[in-house]
């Protein structure tokens, strides 16, 4: 059986905010650790039958790029529930509002 590992660090400033997020993964195609700005983390509670979440992002993470960040989440979203339970109608709702959201963002600006 093969083990396959996520690992993320958290660098905090004082106050507890994140001021610098890297993440690795036995899996990721380079080697090494990597820098980014956001990570969204959405984990199954079989036992309590909910959706354990951690999102956390840095101060150098714009509101224009948070938002874009959470429209590929729901897209990504529909093509796993596109995927995983061959419900096309929600999938295609979901990347409906993937749609509006975008369109929303482009006239809003940044």
């Amino acid at each position: 059986m093969k083990i396959s590992d996520i690992n993320f660090q958290i660098q905090l400033d004082n106050n507890s905010v994140p001021d610098k997020i890297v993440w690795s993964a036995t899996d990721k195609p380079a080697d090494g650790n990597d820098e980014t700005n956001a990570i969204a983390v959405s984990v199954w509670d079989n036992k309590s039958q909910n959706t354990l979440r951690m999102d956390l992002w840095t101060k150098d993470m714009t509101a224009f790029d948070m938002k874009k960040f959470t429209v590929d989440s729901i897209g990504g979203l529909a093509q796993t529930i596109r995927s995983a339970t061959d419900d096309q109608e929600m999938a295609d709702k979901m990347e409906a509002l993937c749609t509006e959201l975008v369109k929303h963002i482009n006239e809003k600006g940044q």
